[in-house]
């Protein structure tokens, strides 16, 4: 009977575990849908803040002429990476010469020790021009910049390296990288930070710093990055929003000087974690002759080649397990284009037993419960939602509002089980203040001709059926909108395993609060539900429950009650089978089973699936016979 006068006190312990785990539960998409819930904006917190000016510390240049600046990795593969830089000085006047890009060489010193370099990498350098056919606006022409990508080198290892001329010599400080994992249903980065409608303000300071904090092994960028299209040529600013006023120009100032501003703003974290970019509608920056993107196109290495696309407004790339699908909202996503067929394949290919977790990001939401910009991409979700849906997109990544919002899931309108789950992050900290009005609110529904996107048309339409039947907007939060709240911050997604997901938004006024988060939950992937929708051979059976050491995304932490128990339970286990007692042994095992589960906060139709009922019958057995 010992086993049975155990059992009592043990299974008192683990009802006391699971009432300490309870409380800080979080809850997953299981649950879902979720009822809607809205934040405003705190009454006592200001919409915005000024930009930073060209003179503060953190824009100002600090090398001489040769040296690299503005140093920037990208992903190239899990073998390989991008190492980006700049040198010279750009200048702005009305005549202009592009400075030599054969003046100074483009090379990467690299190796797994630091200060000793055993490869070296060359690369291209290029620069660019933004052109003013206008009397009275002052040209631009860049620094040299430069794009080497290191090839072979070991997944999942540090690096560090070095990048410029070594013949001057002119080469930068030390820095170190860490490479990717292969693509594996095994491997995940360990921390992706999302961003989008950054800028240059006092927030966006915020947001960065509160971001190093959780120090992310990877930035996902979706769009509208420096705002220097707010600008005039001189630097100043006629108007709040310069380029805004004067909408129908086909031509629109920028001071580009804040690229330069921004590459050095984010240098600290862009020198050793590698930050992924999509354009949005601040980079168009449309110019003499015609000219659009110039800046974004020359500045950033992407995998557009390496991803069969040769396109920097579209391509993808593997992160461990996860493949990521980066679109773009100003060129044409028609599918009778050459992005929708590029995409068509690159879908084609995914093969979901490497790869499970497939994200796609972009810049305009196509679902949005805001004022701003509500339904002003209708045309592109018209376009692609649907081939998204079929082949399985699990998250998906944008901007352009000025808020966050997180849906649950849905496709074309409707909940549903199998759609992505969208997250609205364009809440960066820009120049152009939080979005604070809702569409559902009284008097602040856009009208049709509002909203006219800078590419593609218009599609607006009146919803077909639900409580909004026949209408514009909604007027109560939509049902597929499941948390909004107007406020500046930044995202983290931490994989899990092959099935759970942990997001994590934080708000930037809870910078200084342990711990602190405004929205959380684990994303759930349910391939057995939604097989019919996906090829079968790029299916992955469902992963086992996440470790009990969660992440919080802010700083490391962890619970500390799981902390304690999970080496207790586990210790009880391997005591009891060196007993020989079966019952304690997988007792212990059902403890970490309801630890994980309460933790999660699964249903319980998912304990009950796992044979608990079963496992208590048979213990009660074991002790009556004993």
């Amino acid at each position: 009977m010992t086993d049975c006068k155990l059992w009592i006190p043990l299974t008192t312990f683990l009802i006391i575990t699971m009432l300490v785990v309870t409380e800080a539960r979080i809850p997953t998409t299981l649950e879902g849908p979720f009822k809607p819930v809205t934040q405003r904006l705190d009454p006592s917190l200001r919409r915005g803040s000024d930009d930073l000016p060209m003179n503060d510390p953190r824009l100002k240049k600090n090398v001489t002429s040769n040296f690299p600046e503005q140093i920037a990795l990208a992903i190239s593969s899990a073998t390989s990476m991008w190492v980006s830089w700049i040198t010279g000085d750009a200048k702005v006047g009305s005549n202009l010469t592009e400075l030599d890009t054969s003046s100074v060489a483009s090379e990467v010193w690299y190796g797994k020790k630091s200060g000793k370099y055993t490869s070296v990498a060359k690369g291209v350098s290029t620069v660019y021009s933004q052109l003013y056919p206008f009397k009275g606006l002052l040209n631009y022409t860049s620094g040299i910049i430069h794009h080497v990508r290191l090839k072979g080198l070991k997944p999942k290892t540090k690096y560090y390296f070095k990048c410029g001329d070594s013949s001057i010599p002119a080469m930068s400080e030390e820095h170190v990288f860490e490479t990717f994992p292969v693509p594996s249903p095994k491997s995940y980065p360990s921390r992706i930070a999302v961003i989008g409608d950054l800028g240059l303000t006092k927030n966006s300071t915020t947001t960065i710093d509160h971001l190093i904090q959780n120090d992310p092994s990877m930035i996902l960028m979706v769009g509208d990055l420096t705002y220097a299209n707010q600008y005039r040529t001189t630097g100043g600013k006629g108007a709040k929003c310069f380029s805004c006023a004067f909408p129908d120009a086909p031509i629109r100032e920028t001071y580009q000087p804040r690229w330069d501003g921004w590459g050095r703003f984010m240098e600290k974290l862009t020198s050793r974690v590698p930050m992924m970019v999509i354009e949005g509608n601040h980079e168009i920056e449309p110019q003499a002759a015609g000219v659009t993107f110039k800046s974004y196109i020359t500045r950033f290495a992407v995998p557009s080649v390496e991803s069969g696309s040769k396109s920097n407004f579209y391509y993808s790339f593997d992160a461990g397990g996860v493949h990521f699908i980066m679109l773009g909202a100003y060129v044409d996503y028609n599918s009778t284009g050459a992005q929708y067929a590029w995409l068509k394949k690159d879908l084609q290919c995914i093969d979901r037993t490497v790869t499970p977790w497939l994200v796609a990001a972009w810049h305009p939401p196509w679902y949005n419960s805001y004022s701003s910009h509500y339904q002003e991409f209708e045309c592109m979700r018209q376009e692609m939602e649907a081939i998204l849906y079929q082949y399985g997109v699990d998250i998906v990544f944008s901007g352009h509002v000025h808020a966050y919002e997180r849906m649950n899931r849905v496709y074309n309108y409707k909940l549903d089980a199998c759609g992505p789950v969208y997250l609205t992050v364009g809440d960066g900290g820009n120049i152009e203040e939080v979005d604070v009005d809702f569409a559902d609110d009284p008097g602040k529904c856009p009208s049709a001709a509002d909203n006219i996107p800078e590419f593609g048309g218009t599609c607006h339409l009146n919803f077909s059926s639900g409580p909004a039947k026949g209408q514009f907007c909604w007027n109560k939060q939509p049902e597929w909108s499941a948390y909004r709240e107007s406020s500046f911050g930044h995202g983290i997604l931490e994989v899990v395993n092959s099935t759970y997901a942990l997001w994590t938004w934080h708000r930037n006024q809870d910078l200084y609060k342990e711990n602190s988060h405004g929205d959380q939950i684990y994303i759930v992937r349910q391939p057995e539900l939604c097989s019919t929708l996906i090829k079968p051979s790029l299916l992955l059976s469902p992963a086992p429950l996440p470790p009990l050491s969660v992440s919080t995304a802010c700083g490391h932490h962890h619970s500390q009650f799981i902390f304690l128990f999970s080496p207790l339970l586990g210790a009880l286990s391997l005591f009891a089978t060196l007993r020989h007692s079966l019952s304690l042994c997988l007792m212990g095992a059902l403890g970490v089973l309801l630890v994980q589960s309460s933790a999660l906060l699964l249903p319980p139709s998912y304990i009950l699936s796992t044979g608990a009922i079963n496992f208590l019958l048979k213990l009660f057995s074991n002790c009556l016979v004993n």
